[in-house]
């Protein structure tokens, strides 16, 4: 007889039953053993991103197996919000999906409709050949499936901003979450996403999402930003990334053990083999 499975919970049912914020990091490497050491960090969620990272479906598919078993939730995030990306990714056993860039509510209805089937959404049957479904190992999948997939939409432009309010209503969305980088481009101030005016745009919907009973989280490196934001009700904070904490990391090591040995100061030449 085959094995029969169940379906991990979600984020959306992490979020509710915690009385504290998660707290997570980006994986952008491409890198499964990466993805692996990040999900025995300690950190309550990790962000596998596929918009800004050099991540297709397969090496998305290696880090979900790499990280499944660990105490730690995943999240990707989806190049685009379309509705063949959102179904290929949903086969692959993302449970837990963001789209990036979503400015309005008929877009985020749209992302509703991409991850539940018909005749409330439009997403394609393919379960009996997909992990999602673990090959239809997971008893009851396809009528069960929307309570298995936790959606949250991406905050990152001032019309976003604008619509934050009828964005996080939708029916279906489990969550929003805020991206200051683009935000900040997206009023002029490229680079300075602790510029008071983007600081006061997030903190804005974090007091509008929150009131509307929608968790909502943001990304923030900086550590008195991050504890601005959860002081604020922020439930889930991105703070830190792989590949930073390895730049940064390797630039301390070559500053700490390399040092200038020629006169004044300055490094002598370095031989040329």
């Amino acid at each position: 007889m085959p094995i029969r499975v169940a379906a991990e919970p979600t984020f959306r049912d992490v979020l509710a039953g915690s009385e504290r914020a998660q707290i997570g990091m980006w994986v952008c490497s491409g890198s499964a053993l990466v993805a692996e050491i990040c999900a025995g960090s300690g950190l309550d969620w990790l962000l596998i991103d596929t918009e800004h990272s050099p991540n297709g479906l397969e090496s998305t598919l290696s880090q979900l197996q790499a990280v499944h078993g660990y105490p730690i939730m995943p999240l990707v995030r989806a190049p685009i919000g379309d509705r063949i990306i959102v179904k290929q990714l949903l086969d692959l056993g993302v449970q837990n999906l963001l789209i990036p860039m979503v400015d309005t509510a008929e877009q985020a209805r749209d992302m509703v409709a991409a991850v539940r089937y018909p005749p409330h959404g439009v997403r394609g049957v393919g379960s009996a050949l997909a992990r999602a479904s673990r090959w239809n190992r997971i008893d009851g999948y396809l009528a069960r499936a929307d309570e298995t997939i936790a959606l949250f939409v991406q905050i990152e432009t001032t019309d976003a901003v604008a619509n934050v309010a009828e964005i996080a209503i939708v029916d279906g969305v489990d969550g929003l979450f805020i991206g200051p980088s683009d935000l900040a481009a997206s009023m002029g101030l490229l680079g300075q996403q602790d510029h008071p005016d983007v600081v006061a745009a997030v903190e804005q919907c974090i007091r509008t999402v929150t009131a509307l009973g929608k968790p909502v989280g943001v990304n923030a490196f900086a550590p008195a930003t991050a504890e601005r934001y959860l002081a604020a009700g922020a439930r889930f904070v991105l703070v830190g990334a792989d590949v930073a904490i390895l730049a940064r990391a390797s630039e301390t090591l070559a500053a700490t053990f390399i040092r200038p040995t020629g006169p004044a100061g300055s490094e002598l030449p370095r031989p040329s083999y």
